[in-house]
């Protein structure tokens, strides 16, 4: 059975666009290998999907850059020419800016100054105004900022402080009240056994008193 011949033209079906991309780009890729180990070609091959995805092939022997190098040799054209005209306009425009800001910076503080008439000068004082009132109402910020800070530290200092007095009244009330209540506790004691220790009756032992009419020291006995 003869295969029918394709018809070359966009698939509109996005579906099947998707499909035959990704089939026949597994056979480039796969043609793009084989053509280099069978032939020793060096091959380069970059493919780009209607999503913007990449798909690249480089001989293993080469880089993309010496490719690039080989092409312009061959082709006699200039491949960096356009970008490199690209980056140049753009690095002229930034060295504009940069000019301008310095010079704008140099008459912020007062030098390169000649060149300006009446309303330019009347401008930068203008511009010296506001950015004063800026950084005005910055330091003011911060100085703000900073004393709400030191306020709340000296808050819980003081708390801190007052917490620790208010400790240091309660363990001295405690110690007084411990001394007190050990004094009393003593004197109790005192009271209660003074009269063993320090009481005594004078009895005689014998009925008949001593010649001198004097107790010996035998008759001395505790109460």
């Amino acid at each position: 059975m003869v295969r029918g011949k394709i018809e070359i033209k966009r698939i509109e079906n996005p579906t099947n666009r998707q499909v035959t991309y990704s089939k026949r780009r597994v056979g480039i890729m796969k043609k793009a290998k084989e053509l280099h180990v069978l032939c020793d070609a060096e091959v380069s091959l970059i493919m780009f999907s209607s999503t913007g995805k990449m798909t690249d092939f480089i001989s293993p022997n080469t880089t993309m850059k010496n490719m690039y190098d080989k092409y312009q040799q061959a082709s006699g054209s200039n491949l960096w020419q356009s970008h490199y005209e690209k980056m140049q306009d753009n690095l002229n425009k930034l060295k504009e800016i940069n000019r301008k800001l310095r010079r704008e910076i140099r008459q912020r503080v007062g030098e390169d100054l000649g060149d300006l008439n009446f309303a330019e000068l009347r401008g930068l004082e203008q511009h010296m105004d506001s950015s004063l009132k800026i950084v005005r109402d910055r330091k003011f910020g911060v100085l703000g900022t900073q004393t709400e800070t030191c306020r709340k530290k000296i808050k819980n200092l003081e708390e801190v402080h007052n917490n620790l007095l208010h400790e240091y009244e309660e363990r001295l009330e405690d110690a007084y009240a411990l001394v007190a209540n050990h004094e009393a506790m003593s004197g109790i004691e005192v009271a209660n056994g003074g009269s063993h220790l320090f009481t005594f009756h004078l009895q005689p032992s014998q009925p008949n008193l001593r010649d001198d009419g004097g107790y010996g020291i035998h008759d001395l006995r505790l109460g």
